[in-house]
């Protein structure tokens, strides 16, 4: 099995990538800087982090080496926090505070920085938790106060005072006294920035990098209120920040705190909406750089490292070295076990050969099935494993782990048509005709007649060259295959591990109660052209597996009737998919007036109709109306 987590061993020839970062760094004359790292969840942003804090440490210790003071940090640790920003500022603050070579020259600094990030948490939404024990406190004799508080009090007579501060609204009374002097908090922030420049002038560092990683995985304010803090606070002479995140979550989160809400879903509202995200994104990351997705060849050759690296032990470094030194030189071919044959002993080679050649058979439809998403990749390859060893402890005779391996691509790429396969082979003992049809029918290249006889989703490009790839499912017993991935056919086919934190919000918002037309911008913005199709793919099996789940929620039902009446492929053969497996009694009955309604614009919908069960109350307000 694989560890689903960062590393600097590079196993996806992305050294290039992190020396680029570090080039940029290393430039005084873009200082200060801050850095995207951008890419899809998974795509191997954490691990690209971890190789740049490893490439500017070097020998050094306390991650201070030539001058350069590196921090890395990972952005969820601030989510459980009242306040993110100062969170965060006190994070860096501390570490300068505690190190073992700096926290003596700066110590005066710290202290005063530290009570600046309190005062700061006053200043915010945390009145109920810091600013009423410390008022008390004040007028039971206890610790002074910030004297701004301490002179506003003063003008309170302390009876009038203690009943203010004990009352319910305790909380509004300290907002309005801090407010009167709006003008301290841009004077707050200036001062900050002048401390923490004197700060790191007096510690004699020539650079300070700080890496930000799993950004993406914040609730939308506490990503927002990272981003600020290191644009307002931070952003000094000889700084550089590095942050990795899907920048889609980063683009949504800004959209939410400062978009332009209309009555009407009018296109120059969205244009607006749209100019405000892209405005502030360039202000906060003046370097953007995105991730390009694994190629075929990257792909066969990650599969073959981490095969390696599983099977070779302490015996892998030989085989990774042979990579570093090979990519020097070819940085576009394979790196396979062509490329091992002399550093690796003849039973070392006879442990790699039937793994490495199953699966560097199917790297092109693993390539285009998983995206070239290397966390995909990794947990493919850790499922495959574990039913490896199911196969054998079952004892399972005449099993072929490529025709495992070729179903699960379909498993996880396509996992509608993955259940389609099921339902066929389950009704005829394991040998559907068809497989043996589309089989035939894409060796002949008749695209369109599989699009007639079954459906659009068995002619797409990815489908059809995963029919056509080997080996051929014709005359297969499927039935062994599909027991052994049993537990998926009832869940989420790749599991809810292995969903981005972009489609998981999108979910959110399908089946969260709102109005019509936030759910029509939903589905006309993020959605409708807007998702690879993996990501489409994955999005519309989720809401399969919610209405299963509760087919009396009509949230759910107005999602699926959205996305129809937006004409998003695919859409009606899932509805109705799912409406046959559910009790159609629990399907509210009042949505018929919804169907209606999207008639016009998707008159598709009314073959919809006939599929309710004849005695559920859904079907009977249809035919009422007719």
């Amino acid at each position: 099995m694989w560890a689903d987590n960062e590393t600097s061993d590079d196993l996806l020839g992305f050294k290039v990538h992190a020396d680029l970062i570090v080039d940029v760094i290393n430039d005084n004359d873009v200082l200060p800087v801050t850095i995207g790292v951008f890419g899809d969840w998974g795509s191997g942003k954490s691990s690209i982090l971890k190789i740049v804090e490893k490439e500017l440490i070097g020998d050094g210790e306390d991650g201070f080496n030539d001058g350069t003071l590196v921090l890395y940090f990972n952005g969820w640790v601030f989510e459980g926090y009242d306040d993110a920003k100062a969170a965060l500022l006190e994070s860096i603050i501390e570490k300068f505070a505690k190190h073992k070579k700096l926290g003596s020259k700066v110590k005066d600094e710290t202290i005063k920085l530290l009570k600046s990030v309190k005062w700061m948490r006053l200043m915010g939404l945390g009145f109920k938790k810091i600013a009423v024990p410390a008022a008390t406190a004040y007028l039971t004799g206890g610790v002074s106060l910030i004297p701004y508080l301490l002179n506003e009090f003063s003008k309170i007579e302390p009876t009038e005072l203690a009943n203010k501060l004990k009352g319910d609204e305790a909380e509004n009374f300290l907002s309005s006294i801090i407010k009167k002097n709006e003008d301290d908090e841009i004077t707050m922030v200036r001062e900050f920035r002048d401390d923490f420049k004197k700060m790191l002038d007096k510690s004699k560092i020539e650079k300070l990098v700080v890496i930000i990683d799993d950004l993406d995985r914040c609730t939308p304010d506490r990503l927002i209120e990272n981003l600020e803090a290191i644009k307002l606070f931070l952003n000094v002479d000889k700084t550089a920040f590095v942050i990795g995140a899907d920048p889609r979550i980063v683009r949504h989160a800004i959209e939410l705190r400062y978009k332009t809400d209309g009555i009407e879903n009018s296109p120059d509202i969205e244009s607006r909406n749209e100019r405000i995200v892209s405005d502030y994104l360039e202000k906060l990351i003046q370097v953007p750089y995105y991730l390009p997705k694994l190629t075929d060849n990257e792909v066969e050759t990650y599969l073959s490292l981490l095969f390696c690296q599983k099977e070779l032990g302490s015996d892998f470094n030989k085989v990774l070295d042979a990579f570093y030194l090979s990519r020097e030189n070819n940085r576009y071919g394979v790196f396979g076990l062509g490329d091992m044959e002399s550093i690796l002993e003849s039973n070392e080679k006879d442990k790699l050969t039937k793994s490495v050649s199953i699966i560097a058979s199917l790297a092109p439809i693993i390539t285009e099935g998983l995206k070239g998403n290397p966390r995909q990749i990794k947990r493919f390859l850790n499922t495959y494993s574990l039913r490896d060893r199911l196969v054998r402890v079952a004892k399972i005779s005449d099993f072929k782990m490529d025709i495992l391996a070729k179903l699960m691509v379909l498993e996880y790429s396509s996992q509608s048509l993955f259940r389609q396969i099921y339902e066929w082979q389950s009704s005829q003992k394991g040998e559907p005709a068809e497989i043996i049809d589309l089989e035939l029918l894409v060796s002949e290249n008749k695209v369109k007649e599989i699009k007639d006889k079954y459906t659009s989703a068995w002619g797409t490009d990815k489908v059809l060259r995963w029919l056509n790839s080997e080996p051929k499912l014709t005359n297969v017993d499927l039935r062994d295959y599909y027991w052994i991935t049993r537990d998926q056919l009832t869940t989420s086919i790749s599991g809810s591990s292995l969903i981005s934190p972009h489609i998981r919000s999108l979910i959110k918002k399908l089946i969260e109660p709102v109005s019509g037309t936030a759910l029509t911008r939903t589905v006309t913005n993020e959605i409708k052209d807007k998702l690879s199709e993996g990501d489409y793919e994955t999005l519309i099996s989720l809401l399969e597996k919610e209405l299963t789940k509760a087919p009396e929620k009509t949230e759910i039902h107005q999602a699926f009737i959205e996305l129809i009446a937006g004409n998003c492929p695919n859409i009606i053969e899932a509805y109705k998919r799912t409406i046959k497996k559910v009790d159609n009694n629990k399907i509210p009955f009042n949505l018929h007036n919804d169907y209606k309604l999207v008639e016009s614009r998707n008159p598709e919908i009314k073959t919809l109709y006939k599929i309710f069960t004849k005695e559920s109350q859904i079907y009977k307000a249809i035919n009422n109306d007719k």
